[in-house]
């Protein structure tokens, strides 16, 4: 820290930084932000709201003990519902706390819902908006995530980039380059603070009541996750995901940490047959704490998560996205990534190369180093300075 941050003084009046929760990823990416916004000189005041969007009380409690997340002071409890229900609701819960709160700003992150819809009702009222990982794109409007990630970067008043071809999305919609701050995945403040504290696979299993001997094959095991709409919900498609999981799991034990979504489609589209216990391991949804550790020692991770596109690629380990585009085109340009979507020559094919040895060596992008938060708390000062000041100001005058 240098004698000029040492001797900065707080603004006058600064209101609290609204930081803004709702479902897990968001979780990981806040946690870093409110420790650099606490050990920011001066302090930023902040409050946190989670909107309850992910409403899974056992889990969300393990994930604010394993990130040392400090408990929400508010929590809307909205809970699930369609895309439009689910917005409302955050919506009209989240009025009140802005009007009683009168907040500096509202952060938000990521793509879930509660992003867009606290950013809205931020915005209507006047209040800055800052989006943290702002400017991933897809290019594919059916993605829900995708029609957010639009929405906020356009409402958003500061927007706090992972990489720097983001920068380029946001100008070619019209985004000043003036509103962007590049600063780093906040991601991997997360994985670089957690490692050490990882949970070991064969903890994890045994927590599970499941022999770790799954772990001690001579090529390693793998870790699958699948959670997106267009991979679960319909029964072909799963049906076929599953099948060709089925057979990379005939020369590689995979350890399967199942979505509810997924789970539920499962049973109700009676596909619990294809598959066999003694080389898949069925897991319940894991601690983040426990998929650090699995993600580590694995020989390699299928996916259609995108966390986890960033969260391997910073431990090194292959990564198969089992989707047809990635709005974290990094970590398939630098990273450990590959787009392998649902084809199963493609996917069989992708494994056999890692479990060869021959599997994509990535490198670290820029500024995924672990301080990405510190950056942007020590911006959102600077940035928050003059428009507290004005705001004093044209208190003073009325």
């Amino acid at each position: 820290m240098n004698n000029q941050a040492v001797m900065e003084a707080p603004v006058a009046d600064l209101g609290p930084v609204i930081c803004v929760v709702g479902a897990r990823p968001n979780f990981m990416k806040m946690a870093p932000i409110l420790r650099a916004m606490a050990a920011h000189v001066p302090p930023l005041p902040m409050l946190l709201v989670h909107t309850g969007q992910h409403y899974d009380k056992d889990m969300s409690d393990r994930l604010f003990e394993d990130l040392r997340l400090p408990r929400p002071d508010i929590n809307l409890g909205v809970g699930s519902g369609t895309h439009a229900i689910q917005t409302a609701e955050v919506m009209s819960r989240f009025e009140p706390v802005v009007d009683i709160h009168k907040p500096s700003c509202v952060a938000v992150v990521g793509d879930v819902n509660s992003t867009l819809a606290c950013s809205l009702v931020a915005v209507k009222k006047g209040i800055p908006v800052v989006h943290i990982e702002a400017g991933l794109r897809s290019y594919d409007r059916a993605m829900p995530e995708e029609i957010n990630r639009i929405l906020t970067d356009q409402i958003s008043d500061r927007l706090y980039t992972t990489e720097r071809t983001a920068e380029d999305n946001l100008a070619r919609e019209g985004i000043p380059s003036n509103r962007v701050c590049f600063a780093g995945n906040v991601m991997i403040d997360s994985v670089v603070f957690g490692r050490a504290d990882a949970r070991s696979a064969k903890d994890t299993l045994q927590a599970s009541n499941v022999d770790p001997l799954v772990l001690s094959h001579p090529i390693g095991y793998g870790v699958v996750t699948l959670h997106r709409p267009s991979n679960v919900d319909h029964p072909e498609t799963l049906r076929a995901l599953l099948g060709v999981l089925g057979e990379v799991a005939a020369s590689l034990p995979l350890v399967f940490a199942l979505h509810p979504r997924t789970r539920s489609n499962i049973d109700r589209f009676g596909l619990a047959g294809l598959i066999d216990p003694a080389r898949m391991v069925l897991l319940p949804p894991q601690g983040y704490l426990e998929m650090l550790g699995l993600m580590a020692g694995a020989t390699v991770v299928l996916t259609d998560s995108g966390g986890l596109q960033e969260e391997t690629t910073a431990l090194g380990v292959p990564c198969l996205t089992l989707r047809e585009n990635t709005e974290r085109p990094i970590t398939v340009e630098q990273g450990t990534n590959l787009l392998v979507g649902r084809d199963r020559a493609v996917i069989l094919g992708a494994v056999q190369e890692i479990v060869a040895g021959r599997g994509k060596r990535g490198r670290l992008p820029e500024f995924w180093d672990g301080h990405a938060a510190e950056r942007i708390a020590a911006d959102l000062y600077q940035w928050l300075k003059p428009k507290q000041a004005a705001m004093a100001l044209e208190s003073d005058n009325t």
